[in-house]
């Protein structure tokens, strides 16, 4: 029985938040105006976590003077300013812009939005919105803004606001223009969702990925390696292996066959696919050898895989066939762009494809959504929801017959009707060659994040021509599954960073165990007390252990122990060697002395 799917998030554009904010940096406008007299007014938009206004000022703004700002903010907002929308015509329009008598305006002062003013198509709207007041002298003060909107009704209506920071920023983002200085603030409907988005803040700055990925000694980057390239370090590498080894586990459990393809590859094969008319501007420079055969760093690896499955005469008996590889790619992200490794140039992925016939389509579908439950599960991110990326009718990026993306998308839709899973439609978060559902996950900040996804491909395997024999004894046409569930391991490490703040679960910490000797006479002891851990198993893996015999004093060691987020401590001294004991220490506190079977008893399952 089909499941009633919720219907789709509102639209941050359609919602109060948005106009409320849009309103705040019109209000920030006019503070501005009034406290800096001559300062030119751009453009001030709504943005995810709040808004921003590009002014140019007459003398450069400091940090400090946001204060001022805000407070005159404040102070206008509670004049319960009518906030009103004047639709004009061209020359209407231009004629407030260079009225000298409204603050912002006139022909000393407007040169910024007479550009938009004439960047605004023929037969379009013109409007402005206007707040104006009366002030207890009798004077009346009145401030205007050229704006499409929506705005909220009154300035009384923005009382939970905070001016963030400023920044520069080139008019229209274009490195020759002037730059302007870029005031950033945020506003919500109520006090409490502001303190708990500055909480958020501040908290997230202790969870910052690029911070604790320094502190806790996984990943470096170099400038003489190249921007967004990272380099993993020892904890590092070891934690991207833990989680290698569990994905691998799982896939051989559900029949999955490892593949390993090259790092480069001919441009024709991307030509074949179609990745060369979307991700061109993704794709580093070609390379062309001696022969006059262009190259690529591979930007994705299902070409390959499909390669590899053409390779060969299939048999309706050999479907499903499913190739799994972790295979590192490369792609060109603008530098202002890359985040640490949360989004970085080079990143490998827990990649699969899945060639399925027509009848199995629904169960593989299934399945891999499974498993991708499966993976969240164990790594703790049990907060999601599932949302089924269509096709934009009105964008033409698209490959392949409507027919296909019908049966694709429809495939999906019974899936989730299947697995009594709820998922929202978001028209335009396909892939070019097909629908899609990703799973958002919710972090311990309430921030989203989308991470696994799973892909149905009816176009590729057309590009391609792949076959496979029928029980009929005819050739039929074979359908893609494109499956990720970590999405890339560098995205996923970097999340999970935050998500715990550094601190692993036991089973995914790169060091779980450190041992701590008091004194040099017990070092001995802690060195077969690590060999003998190593040799226990625990989650398929030997326990990874280190012993830290450095000369400082056992708090020292402690303190810099429980800085790098080691789940459990074993202390040995003169009564441990006595006893047969070691004295525990976990996240938490000091669990006390005891014997070493207790120990690996009390360990999380």
């Amino acid at each position: 029985m089909a499941i009633e799917s919720p219907a789709a998030p509102q639209r941050y554009e359609d919602s109060y938040l948005y106009r409320l904010r849009h309103s705040a940096a019109h209000l920030m406008a006019q503070a501005v105006t009034e406290l800096y007299p001559g300062a030119r007014l751009s453009i001030g938009p709504p943005i995810e976590n709040g808004f921003y206004y590009d002014i140019d000022f007459p003398e450069p703004l400091r940090e400090d003077d946001l204060a001022k700002i805000e407070a005159k903010m404040k102070e206008l907002a509670k004049l319960d300013q009518r906030i009103e929308r004047l639709e004009v015509s061209r020359d209407e329009a231009k004629g407030l812009i260079l009225d000298s008598t409204i603050p912002g305006m006139g022909e000393a002062v407007s040169e910024y939005k007479l550009q938009l003013l004439d960047a605004i198509p023929e037969g379009d709207t013109i409007s402005f919105y206007n707040q104006q007041r009366t002030d207890r002298a009798g004077t009346f003060h009145r401030f205007l803004d050229l704006c499409r909107g929506p705005h909220i009704d009154s300035t009384k209506e923005i009382k939970n606001f905070k001016l963030m920071s400023i920044a520069g920023a080139y008019w229209r983002g274009n490195v020759n223009n002037k730059q302007l200085t870029r005031i950033y603030g945020t506003a919500f409907e109520t006090k409490e969702e502001l303190e708990q988005y500055l909480h958020n803040l501040e908290e997230a700055k202790k969870r910052d990925h690029r911070i604790l990925g320094k502190e806790l000694g996984l990943y470096m980057f170099s400038p003489r390696v190249g921007t967004g390239l990272p380099l993993w370090l020892p904890k590092g590498a070891t934690l991207r292996d833990v989680m290698v080894d569990f994905m691998k586990k799982e896939q051989i459990k559900r029949g999955y066959d490892p593949v390993v393809t090259p790092h480069i590859g001919n441009i024709k094969l991307y030509e074949k696919s179609g990745h060369i008319l979307t991700y061109r501007d993704k794709m580093f420079p070609f390379m062309e050898d001696e022969e006059k055969e262009t190259y690529i760093l591979k930007p994705m690896n299902c070409p390959f895989h499909i390669e590899i499955y053409a390779s060969q005469m299939r048999s309706y008996r050999d479907l499903p066939v499913r190739y799994a590889e972790f295979g590192t790619v490369h792609r060109y992200e603008q530098s202002g762009e890359v985040t640490g490794i949360l989004r970085a140039r080079g990143f490998t992925q827990d990649d699969a494809h899945l060639f399925v016939r027509p009848d199995q389509l629904l169960d593989e579908f299934i399945g891999v959504v499974d498993l991708m439950k499966t993976v969240l599960n164990k790594l703790g991110l049990t907060d999601f929801r599932a949302r089924l990326g269509t096709k934009d009718p009105n964008d033409n990026k698209y490959v392949g017959h409507e027919d296909n993306w019908t049966a694709a998308t429809q495939a999906i839709r019974d899936a989730c009707a299947k697995m009594d899973l709820p998922y929202f439609e978001s028209p335009g978060d396909a892939a070019f060659y097909g629908p899609k559902l990703d799973l958002i996950i919710k972090d311990a900040l309430g921030r989203d994040w989308q991470m696994g996804t799973v892909q149905v491909d009816y176009n590729l395997p057309e590009r391609f021509e792949l076959e496979y024999t029928g029980e009929d004894s005819k050739p039929h046409r074979p359908i893609m599954i494109h499956r990720a569930p970590f999405g890339s391991l560098e995205r996923m490490i970097g999340l999970l960073t935050e998500q715990y703040a550094g601190a692993f679960p036991f089973w995914l910490s790169p060091v779980q165990i450190a041992i701590l000797p008091i004194a040099d006479r017990h070092n001995e002891k802690a060195q077969e007390l690590a060999l003998q851990l190593r040799e226990v198993i625990y989650d398929t893996r030997a326990l990874r252990v280190t012993v830290d015999d450095r000369r400082e004093t056992l708090g020292k060691k402690i303190r810099d122990n429980q800085l790098q987020r080691v789940p459990y401590m074993l202390i040995l001294g003169d009564k441990d060697l006595e006893n047969g004991t070691v004295g525990v220490r976990s996240r938490e506190g000091d669990l006390g002395a005891m014997t070493l079977e207790a120990f690996l008893n009390q360990l999380p399952s």
